[in-house]
């Protein structure tokens, strides 16, 4: 996760924002950045304490709580940033060479411009790896890359360049600055990385302890280096010198060439990180079977060898990855990839806010947020990509939700979503029960039909249901209850269960809005005298009962006489 928060960003964007925004606004860049990601990072952690986190990270987590149908639109986005990212992390290796590129001009009168002469051919490189190799050999491959990245960040710090800041120094910023959220669009990425180790969770050994901590350690790490590094750009260089020269920080640090090495080192320890997670998301969707077609999901879901390596998901990724390198602008790929992990950290903390709120019993995590952090991190998430571009916003929001049609009309799987509203909307329906109920007022109260139906020749005669619905239509509030003879046991139990599936049936089939419920009881009269006791849904008392009898038959009126004191007291 480290290895990717540090990355291509610090190196050739951080001089840019501080050129831009000035050093509190590169600060306040790093405050709002984080906002998201502490947000996320937390609801991660918890979520991933709660439940078992499997393959596919981020996406395991969301498809869980919302379901397959929300989870893949999102998981799908998802996978594309992580592909693209893998271009992006490769076209700012290629970055690393400019000195090379320069000394070649010197030296050799070599006109190397088109950086892809480098990106192309280690992407391939890394592909080669990748494919032949797999995750553990990129693992391995990290401890070494990021000790060099290490080395690197601190030639960087005991660097002693030859410069005074002017009295305005935390203020100043070039002519002409490109906006806030533009710099910030651009900077954002340096954020993501939190996700990194996410994505390998069907690799970890007890996911539920590594990733809270290894999650939460990374990104407050990663935010105390971002200040610091701000910080020593600010006082060792002039806007005009971090704006035209986007590797200036070799010349800040104790040896240049540090800088380049540790952007090479930077930018192919994310790209490795990348590449090893998004087959993963890809391989968890094709198991998930979101795809329409069946031989599609089973290419995706395959795995090679004893640990299960997407094979067949990373000869994809890697493909895309090369179409992006092709394009070879790395702001172009930036936009796009925030975007879409702006989407994925908004659903996490939406899930942590909605679970806290629903108040499931079985939400029980060893690690606890606060609904307020997932709350605001998720409404960042949303407004701060709408303030980034908002036409990148709109059309990233409208692919998701091709996606999920498309899926939807493929794969109809509501349960994960079902389960997560239900409980919402039991909270939001109880406290506003007892809100109203508090509020009651005889004095003021405008009269409203809050009704009870009763019966127990329901499925004979339907229309007392039907007059129920129709009285309590948008003025008023229904209770439809059937009444079953009997005592309760085992038996009237099941015919109770099978009679309210058939109310349900009836409530769909006609659109009615009725509350439906079965009463269980050895005579008419005990259960008139329960029902008419029973407070009213809409938190306020019933103050209607409707029966219902056979004209031609005036002996099923003989109850409903009988009872009508009982009913009238």
């Amino acid at each position: 996760t480290i290895s990717t928060i540090l990355g291509a960003i610090l190196f050739l964007r951080f001089g840019y924002a501080i050129a831009h925004v000035g050093f509190w606004g590169t600060i306040t860049i790093i405050v709002l950045g984080h906002i998201v990601t502490i947000a996320t990072a937390m609801a991660v952690a918890e979520i991933a304490t709660n439940q078992k986190v499997e393959g596919g990270g981020a996406y395991f987590m969301i498809s869980r709580s919302f379901g397959i149908n929300i989870g893949a639109a999102i998981g799908v986005a998802l996978y594309l940033a992580q592909a693209i990212s893998v271009a992006f992390y490769v076209i700012a290796f290629a970055e690393a060479f400019h000195p090379v590129f320069q000394w070649l001009n010197e030296t050799y009168n070599l006109q190397l411009t088109d950086m892809r002469i480098v990106s192309i051919p280690s992407m391939a490189l890394l592909t080669l790896l990748i494919l032949t190799k797999g995750a553990d050999m990129g693992v391995k491959a990290l401890y070494v890359v990021v000790a060099v990245l290490f080395i690197s960040i601190f030639l960087f710090f005991i660097g002693h360049p030859d410069y005074t800041p002017p009295p305005d120094r935390f203020t100043a910023h070039v002519a002409n600055p490109d906006s806030f959220f533009y710099v910030f669009t651009i900077i954002f990425p340096a954020f993501t990385g939190i996700a990194a180790g996410l994505g390998l969770s069907g690799d970890l050994k007890e996911p539920r302890k590594s990733i809270p901590l290894g999650t939460l350690s990374a990104t407050f790490f990663g935010m105390v280096m971002y200040v610091f590094i701000a910080y020593k750009l600010t006082i060792s260089a002039s806007p005009e010198d971090l704006a035209n020269d986007q590797l200036f920080m070799s010349k800040i640090a104790a040896w240049g060439p540090a800088i380049p090495i540790g952007l090479a080192c930077a930018t192919i320890s994310s790209a490795l990180g990348s590449i090893m997670i998004a087959p993963r998301t890809l391989q968890a969707l094709g198991k998930d079977k979101v795809f329409p077609s069946d031989h599609l999901n089973e290419f995706f879901a395959k795995g090679k060898g004893a640990v299960n390596e997407p094979f067949n998901s990373a000869v994809i990724t890697c493909a895309i990855a090369f179409l992006f390198i092709a394009m070879g602008n790395v702001n172009f790929v930036a936009e796009i990839i925030s975007m879409f992990f702006m989407v994925t950290y908004g659903a996490i903390c939406l899930i942590s806010f909605l679970e806290h709120f629903a108040a499931d019993p079985s939400y029980r995590p060893t690690f606890k947020s606060r609904w307020y952090l997932s709350l605001i991190g998720a409404v960042f998430c949303f407004w701060l990509m709408f303030q980034m571009n908002f036409l990148y916003a709109v059309l990233s929001l409208l692919l998701m939700l091709a996606i999920y049609i498309f899926i939807t009309y493929f794969k109809d799987s509501k349960e994960g979503l079902a389960a997560i509203f239900q409980g919402v909307i039991f909270q939001v329906s109880h406290k506003l029960q007892v809100f109203l109920q508090k509020r009651k007022s005889d004095e003021y109260e405008k009269w409203r039909p809050a009704i009870v139906g009763f019966s127990g020749d329901t499925f004979k005669r339907p229309a007392l249901f039907d007059f129920v619905s129709w009285l309590s239509y948008k003025y008023g509030f229904g209770t439809y209850t059937h009444f079953i003879h009997g005592r309760i046991s085992k038996e009237t139990g099941v015919e109770a269960r099978e009679a309210k599936k058939k109310l349900l049936q009836m409530a769909i089939a006609s659109k009615s809005h009725v509350y439906l419920d079965t009463h269980i009881s050895p005579s008419f009269t005990t259960a008139v005298a329960q029902v008419i006791q029973l407070p009213g849904m809409s938190g306020k008392e019933n103050n209607m009962i409707v029966f219902e009898f056979l004209k031609k038959d005036p002996e099923t009126l003989k109850d409903i006489i009988d009872n009508f004191p009982l009913i009238k007291a």
